[in-house]
């Protein structure tokens, strides 16, 4: 199979990135530099009258396994904290964030210091962005998006579309939202190891296309989980859905912990032809090379 090239050889709407272009790996390095490093932050007052559950402060709601304080590629346009939240219900061969999958981990930030940092970070930053792991698996995402509303950002969401009700109960409260297509619905529990994830992430992504949230689909490929076949059909369904940006991701094996997935490479995978004909099918395309 030809090689990949830089730049496009069709498809005017194709603009090739690099990998700086790809969500954040949580740095594990963050974790422990700001753990016990911030000041408690009191609880932001609740408006409006609360359930008994409500009661539980945000921070007995949700896990955070780290936590990047600045960056400009995860939220288009707007410079970006990432908060990654700790769990993941999916077992993605490919992940780069394989410390986030567990539901707990010995080195997490307690939610008051990540308020306390957004604080002090007020007028600086444009958006707060919720990573993961799957950021909808926390119990607290809602109270923890208002909360960081409050202080006057943005809130960007980076999902696998794994609880679609609860993203239902999310979209109006969010500015953009980054999600992820692993393949497809076929093919979703070959790379998700969870049977039925395919029909969950259909419903999110169908969810968030009826919203007026702005979004992107993206899809990181990987030779074990896909063929040219398979990407086009993929792309075929997306634009069904009415689908109008879509991203093809080339798996970079950094933070990946799996050897045998770390073995393969997609850059011959997504050669010029595959990427134009995939790119004639949505308004807005790009490849995000490794």
């Amino acid at each position: 199979m030809p090689t990949a090239s830089t730049s496009p050889s069709a498809a005017p709407n194709w603009q090739p990135e690099t990998c700086s272009d790809q969500p954040r790996k949580a740095p594990e390095h963050l974790v422990r530099t700001f753990r016990g490093s911030f000041p408690p932050l009191s609880t932001l007052p609740h408006n409006g009258t609360p359930t008994l559950y409500e009661l539980k402060p945000v921070k007995d709601r949700i896990k955070i396994g780290g936590l990047t304080p600045l960056t400009s590629t995860d939220f288009p346009g707007c410079l970006s904290a990432v908060v990654f939240c700790q769990g993941c219900p999916w077992r993605c061969g490919y992940c780069h964030n394989p410390h986030l999958i567990p539901r707990h981990s010995a080195e997490m930030l307690d939610w008051s210091q990540v308020m306390a940092f957004l604080q002090r970070r007020k007028g600086l930053l444009d958006a707060v962005v919720f990573s993961g792991g799957e950021p909808t698996l926390q119990e607290g995402i809602d109270a923890a998006i208002d909360e960081v509303k409050a202080l006057g950002f943005k809130i960007g969401l980076h999902t696998g579309g794994t609880y679609p009700a609860r993203l239902q109960d999310l979209l109006p409260k969010l500015d953009w939202v980054g999600m992820d297509i692993k393949a497809t619905v076929e093919d979703y529990a070959k790379v998700t190891g969870t049977p039925n994830s395919g029909d969950k992430a259909r419903e999110s992504a169908r969810l968030l296309l009826a919203s007026d949230v702005p979004h992107e689909f993206r899809t990181t490929v990987h030779p074990l989980y896909h063929t040219p076949e398979s990407l086009l059909r993929l792309a075929e369904e997306l634009r069904a859905m009415g689908a109008r940006q879509y991203v093809l991701q080339e798996f970079r094996p950094q933070g990946c912990a799996d050897g045998v997935v770390n073995s393969f490479s997609a850059q011959a995978l997504l050669d010029d032809d595959l990427c134009a004909r995939i790119g004639s099918m949505f308004e807005i395309f790009s490849v995000r090379r490794a």
